[in-house]
């Protein structure tokens, strides 16, 4: 380990950062010297900035993408560097607002129903029940499971912060099934290796296969990923009738403007409004075609 990577891990842990983002944010400066195959701490706002431009136009990454590069070299320069970071020198991107891919019930339902596996049916349906992102997923131990509470213990959350969500009964049925599938007992809800035997969590790319080969089998041509079925658990609750914090603490949600962005998908709030068109008296209205 080299005494500049040494020092960065020291400034993350001391920092009490994620192990995910802790490896992400040293993965990426790393990247960041590779590419000017010369010491970062060599480097200065005008590489930054070279670099920055080359994300976009040769990386060809999103604005999110590009986002958390800067997070990570920032985070280098100041806090490990103690070197100062003008903004203005090398400002974030502007994200750019998509609406996220929502699947009908239906559809849910013909993806969860093509799971190749077993093993992928459960993750599939954990991942809808639960709302949990995927590296929540991989880390559910099966003593988060409440079975007496009936509620799933989603711990060290994005953020670091705990949250419980609804224990569906019928995703318990799922799950003791699945434990009893399993070949060897494990603290992991979802144990690694292709045996599933290992003594520590799966990775999160297999819940990545898990949607893709499951939405492969349906016959779904939208792109499929663990974070769809997220979206898709947020949207239908608020379609039922759910509130909006409510379904804000059980996403984890620090800000209750990441959850309202699933008022412009649900249907239910669509539906509810009509167009300002059909409150218009219009001549020689078209008449539909025989």
């Amino acid at each position: 380990m080299t005494h500049l990577r040494k020092m960065m891990l020291e400034e993350l842990q001391r920092r009490h950062y994620s192990e995910g983002t802790t490896h992400y944010y040293i993965r990426k400066v790393e990247a960041f010297a590779r590419h000017f195959h010369c010491s970062p701490d060599q480097l200065g706002p005008q590489h930054i900035r070279e670099y920055q431009a080359y994300l976009f136009t040769k990386r060809k990454l999103s604005p999110g993408s590009v986002t958390t590069h800067l997070c990570a070299l920032r985070f280098f320069y100041i806090q490990t560097l103690k070197r100062p970071w003008s903004i203005a020198d090398t400002p974030y991107p502007k994200k750019r607002y998509r609406l996220p891919t929502i699947l009908s019930q239906e559809e849910v339902a013909q993806l969860i129903d093509a799971a190749p596996t077993s093993f992928y049916r459960t993750i599939l349906m954990t991942l809808y029940s639960t709302g949990t992102r995927r590296t929540e997923l991989t880390r559910l131990k099966v003593s988060d499971i409440d079975s007496r509470r009936m509620v799933v213990h989603i711990q060290g959350g994005k953020g670091r912060q705990d949250r419980d969500v609804m224990l569906s009964p019928v995703l318990l049925d799922e799950l003791r099934a699945h434990w009893r599938r399993l070949r060897k007992k494990s603290v992991w809800l979802f144990p690694g290796n292709p045996w599933h035997t290992g003594d520590h969590p799966m990775s999160d790319k297999t819940a990545y296969h898990a949607c893709a080969e499951a939405a492969r089998c349906a016959g779904i041509r939208k792109r499929i990923y663990p974070h769809v079925l997220r979206h898709c658990f947020a949207t239908h609750m608020l379609e039922a009738g759910a509130d909006l914090y409510t379904i804000q603490i059980l996403l984890g949600h620090h800000d209750l403007k990441e959850t309202a962005r699933y008022l412009h998908l649900s249907q239910r709030h669509l539906h509810a409004t009509a167009s300002p068109l059909d409150a218009l008296v219009l001549k020689g209205r078209s008449q539909p075609e025989s």
